[in-house]
């Protein structure tokens, strides 16, 4: 091969070599290829009415709860009702034997006749020896004798019937009935089984579910919190009667909406929390007592709140909130921020931010602070999906309220 072929073969090789060289240190620089300058989505913050909300743990206790025990000692004769299904009030639950009552009642009955008949004797000597003391013909001592005697005889029948009343009742009690209507429990006796009057174990529970209640706690801590902020005027106090939802423990939200009853005023001094009771229909019973569930309390509203979402809000390693603001001159500025708590996608703002400011929701990886951007604004909604750009148009011609 003639040399002169191979000393221009050898020129371009060093030439390729030093043009990839230049490319390679080139790609390595801080800035974005050809100069361009990086663009971010943006949310400009606005303030607005914020519902606050709280969620709670809690669990499902029915409306009424009845053990039904006896009141009168013998053999259970029957069971009369299915076990799980539901009752009425007053339905018959089990019947005792009533034998011995029965001729308890009897017996009272007949000495209740007996007293009567007396009765009427009395009565009649009575009146006859107040006609016969005026003619002298009997004594004022007889005729005093048989006003006693008819005093005495209605004594007597008032005793009997008392003791019918009596014997009425326990013959009543052996007939054993429901006292509310609702869901009876399992049977803890069988037919056959001896209970007595004082038994200090149930036969039975029927419990009324629908509607239910929901008893949740909170802590003392976050509602003297909440009321700081209402006396500050930060927050609006909720009403009384504040409707409530209720999550499943499957993370499914009940369809009904329950509303807050009452708080009390007594705080458990071995947890730090408080009671909450809110009360829920319960038509097809599916809330049942002793399930788990969390409530979402309404505690009031904020009037100015200032919602920032969460995609714009960082953690550095100490744990403290930062977010990247795009400023007038739109250069990136670092800001640290307090939050308190998150209302559905959005982190609700105590301080750092304002109202007014574009935080970078997109592109936070390109950018660092100092740096110029090319701000697009978009969505609060599009920027918890994937930050992509609506078609607003370019922040950076905006100010400071986006308009």
């Amino acid at each position: 091969m003639p040399v002169h072929q191979t000393v221009r073969g050898f020129c371009i090789g060093v030439s390729a070599a030093a043009g990839l060289l230049v490319a390679g240190c080139g790609s390595q620089g801080g800035g974005p290829p050809g100069g361009m300058t990086p663009q971010v989505s943006v949310v400009t913050l606005k303030p607005q009415a914020v519902t606050l909300t709280r969620e709670l743990p809690g669990r499902v206790s029915a409306f009424l709860v009845a053990e039904v025990r006896p009141q009168v000692s013998g053999i259970v004769k029957q069971r009369l009702f299915t076990e799980g299904g539901s009752v009425k009030a007053g339905e018959p639950l089990y019947q005792i034997d009533d034998a011995i009552y029965r001729a308890q009642y009897n017996s009272a009955r007949a000495t209740l006749q007996k007293a009567q008949a007396t009765l009427e004797a009395a009565r009649t000597t009575a009146r006859r020896a107040a006609e016969m003391v005026k003619i002298d013909a009997i004594s004022a001592q007889d005729n005093d004798n048989a006003i006693a005697a008819l005093g005495q005889a209605e004594a007597d029948v008032a005793a009997a019937q008392a003791a019918v009343d009596s014997s009425a009742v326990n013959l009543a009690y052996a007939h054993i009935v429901s006292p509310i209507s609702g869901r009876i429990g399992k049977s803890s006796v069988t037919q056959g089984a001896l209970v007595t009057g004082d038994q200090a174990a149930a036969l039975a529970t029927v419990q009324q579910l629908d509607p239910v209640y929901v008893d949740v706690n909170q802590s003392s801590g976050e509602w003297l919190q909440l009321k700081q902020e209402i006396e500050a005027g930060r927050v609006q106090a909720g009403v009384a009667d504040a409707p409530t939802k209720i999550v499943l423990e499957n993370g499914e939200t009940y369809a009904a909406e329950a509303k807050l009853q009452f708080t009390d005023v007594t705080v458990d001094p071995t947890t730090g929390n408080f009671l909450l009771r809110a009360i829920v229909a319960n038509p097809n019973h599916v809330l049942m007592p002793g399930m788990y569930v969390r409530a979402i309390v309404g505690e009031g509203t904020m009037p100015q709140g200032l919602l920032a979402p969460q995609r714009a809000i960082t953690r550095d390693p100490k744990g403290g909130a930062t977010a990247l603001v795009v400023d007038h001159d739109a250069k990136v500025e670092v800001r640290e921020v307090k939050v308190s708590r998150t209302i559905g996608d959005q982190w609700l703002v105590e301080d750092g931010l304002a109202a007014g400011d574009r935080v970078i929701v997109a592109g936070l990886q390109k950018v660092q602070p100092g740096m110029t951007v090319k701000a697009l604004e978009v969505a609060p909604d599009a920027a918890a999906e994937a930050g992509k750009p609506a078609s607003v148009g370019p922040a950076g011609s905006t100010d400071a309220t986006g308009k």
